[in-house]
């Protein structure tokens, strides 16, 4: 037995629309800015963050691939092309000889310096700015909520039919 969906309303319609719209035209227009101003892509860039933000510039290759939503294979295609650049360089891991950790190079950390301003500029003028306090603080407050419910392990849904616009 199967229940009837629970279409979305106008309001909950116009939510989920401007959500998309906002999620494409927003990272388009960053990713053009970071790779006008630095030549990075968003992957790139979403490497060195994470590296600058870690214990000596560097983590294992497993963690940088979950937090990136990436697999470990398809990560590890893009670190041989970063590392052709001279951005990242592996190591083995000396805590734990089967793994091996993804090091930001000098090269590397003057590129991030050098890509953040302009970055944080771009996430600005397309965005921060554009919002009052409050409302960052229920964006924020929305965000966290949704990836706290997707970060908990919810099995995915099998597909049904599509009816709706959703």
């Amino acid at each position: 037995m199967t229940s009837e969906p629970r279409w979305l309303t106008d309001a909950e319609q116009r939510t989920w629309q401007a959500y998309r719209r906002m999620q494409l035209l927003l990272g388009a227009q960053v990713s053009r800015d970071l790779n006008a101003d630095s030549g990075l892509s968003d992957a790139d860039y979403d490497v060195l963050s994470h590296l600058g933000l870690s214990d000596r510039n560097r983590c294992r290759i497993s963690e940088l691939a979950d937090r990136m939503l990436w697999s470990r294979s398809r990560l590890s295609h893009h670190l041989t092309r970063m590392q052709q650049r001279g951005l990242v360089a592996r190591e083995g891991c000396a805590s734990d000889a089967r793994c091996a950790e993804v090091v930001l190079t000098a090269d590397g950390l003057r590129t991030l310096e050098a890509a953040a301003p302009p970055h944080v500029d771009s996430v600005r003028r397309n965005f921060i700015d554009l919002l009052t306090p409050e409302q960052q603080a229920v964006f924020a407050e929305i965000g966290e909520v949704v990836v706290r419910h997707l970060s908990a392990g919810a099995e995915p849904r099998a597909k049904k039919p599509v009816r709706g616009t959703a």
